[in-house]
């Protein structure tokens, strides 16, 4: 029997949709502050050479300064306003994701609910602040580096571009926010959506331009937009994949009743890690390639340009570190952020257990036990979804824009925003049920 959240799920039409204001409110809200976001990506840093950056930039857009242009919208490439992104905020995320599992009172706090929650945010904001300033500071001090980058070098350049850069990324963090309480939420992952979907068309029609000029047959276009389709398709399969694992509740007497035992599932994403395994291997691979751009090829010895080399885009040793990492970051993320023993002793804690497992340390083996083999499946999708794009850049040459990373980004984001909009459309039909049966409630009382 369908449950009462499915059978609202399964009336959603476009009719509910129009009559939905509160939620026409808040997608405009949150397309008006993408539009905001996106016109800051092309405000350039005072005192700034556009053309001369431009043209240094193209010598490092294959190294990680690439990969954080494609997160910032292109603003990287333009050094806007906006070019450190909201990346400082996830990095301090993940930062004091990773100390809660280390820190006893971080993990204390943790557990404290919503007050734990605040001081934790407040806590990852400072922590966005202090990279923020370190890494603006440095793309100041790099840009002064750079011949004829600056029009007039010095301290004012510096502390102008720090306030500007990180004024930028906070400002972006506070929009993050606002998209996620008065807009359909997800505020940052839909600023890092924007960026990326923001170039698909340029790329989409530098293809197109491709294929009518003979560059590139119309067979393989064809091709390539199949499998880009047929990886989408994956990608939704697993990231709405899980593993249920059935919880029961005994019998229990309140009073003079007794209730009968409920049932109910814990679910197990096959993908915990979510995109982030994917990030930090390519910035770890693209890390080398960077450095040696910003060195002077005469100066690097004969090992150093071996390396790099080696760990172009398309190598074997490329393909096979970044498989590693993408598997190692894979099991290391879950272990961080899905922690067994803690959802075991909750099951515990309210009369749940699992049918022919002990309750507490027997039942957090088996937690671990299954959601070890789960991310196995899991790491290899993963392998499988950011491999494929290089193996078929490699091997046609292909400017294929839609890369592994950015690919698992948008179909996850896209998803998670659907089922935003579907449940605001559910709570939007729930309450005029409850309106509804209280006007009868109402009438028949008269």
């Amino acid at each position: 029997m369908a449950s009462a959240a499915e059978q609202l799920a399964s009336n959603l039409n476009f009719k509910t949709f129009a009559k939905a204001e509160d939620l026409k409110k808040r997608l405009w809200f949150t397309l008006g502050a993408l539009l905001v976001y996106r016109l800051g990506t092309y405000i350039p840093l005072p005192g700034l050479n556009p053309d001369a950056f431009a043209q240094a930039f193209q010598g490092q857009s294959g190294g990680i300064l690439g990969l954080f242009n494609m997160f910032s919208g292109g603003a990287v490439s333009r050094m806007a306003i906006f070019a450190l992104g909201i990346m400082p905020y996830i990095s301090a995320s993940i930062i004091v994701q990773l100390m809660t599992s280390v820190v006893p009172s971080l993990e204390q706090l943790k557990k404290e609910g919503e007050q734990g929650r605040k001081i934790i945010n407040q806590y990852t904001r400072y922590g966005t602040v202090l990279l923020g300033l370190l890494q603006a500071y440095g793309i100041a001090v790099g840009l002064e580096s750079g011949s004829g980058l600056v029009n007039d070098p010095g301290w004012f350049f510096r502390i102008s571009t720090v306030i500007s850069l990180l004024g930028g990324t906070m400002f972006l963090m506070w929009l993050g926010e606002q998209i996620t309480s008065r807009g359909i939420g997800n505020g940052i992952s839909l600023i890092i959506f924007a960026g990326i979907v923001a170039h698909l068309p340029t790329a989409l029609a530098g293809t197109l331009e491709l294929g009518r000029t003979g560059a590139l047959s119309t067979p393989l276009i064809l091709g390539i937009i199949i499998m880009v389709v047929g990886v989408i398709a994956l990608i939704v399969f697993v990231e709405r994949a899980q593993r249920r694992l059935l919880i029961q509740y005994p019998k229990r007497q309140v009073g003079n009743r007794m209730f009968q035992g409920d049932t109910s599932h814990l679910p197990l994403k096959l993908n915990t890690a979510g995109v982030i395994p994917a990030i930090f291997a390519s910035s770890l691979l693209l890390l080398p390639a960077t450095l040696a751009g910003f060195a002077d090829s005469a100066t690097l010895p004969g090992w150093a340009t071996t390396i790099v080399g080696s760990l172009a885009h398309g190598q074997p040793l490329y393909m096979v570190l970044y498989a590693a990492m993408i598997a190692f970051f894979a099991f290391f993320y879950t272990a961080i952020v899905f922690n067994p023993k803690d959802t075991a002793d909750n099951l515990k804690k309210h009369g749940g257990f699992i049918l022919g497992i002990r309750p507490g340390e027997r039942t957090a083996e088996y937690i671990d036990y299954v959601l070890t083999r789960i991310t196995v499946i899991g790491a290899i999708y993963l392998i499988f979804v950011c491999i494929l794009p290089e193996f078929v850049i490699a091997q046609t040459g292909v400017p294929f824009y839609l890369g592994g990373t950015s690919l698992l980004i948008v179909v996850s984001v896209t998803l998670d925003t659907v089922a935003q909009i579907q449940g605001h459309l559910i709570a939007q039909q729930y309450e005029g049920l409850i309106k509804k049966s209280k006007l009868r409630g109402g009438k028949r009382g008269r």
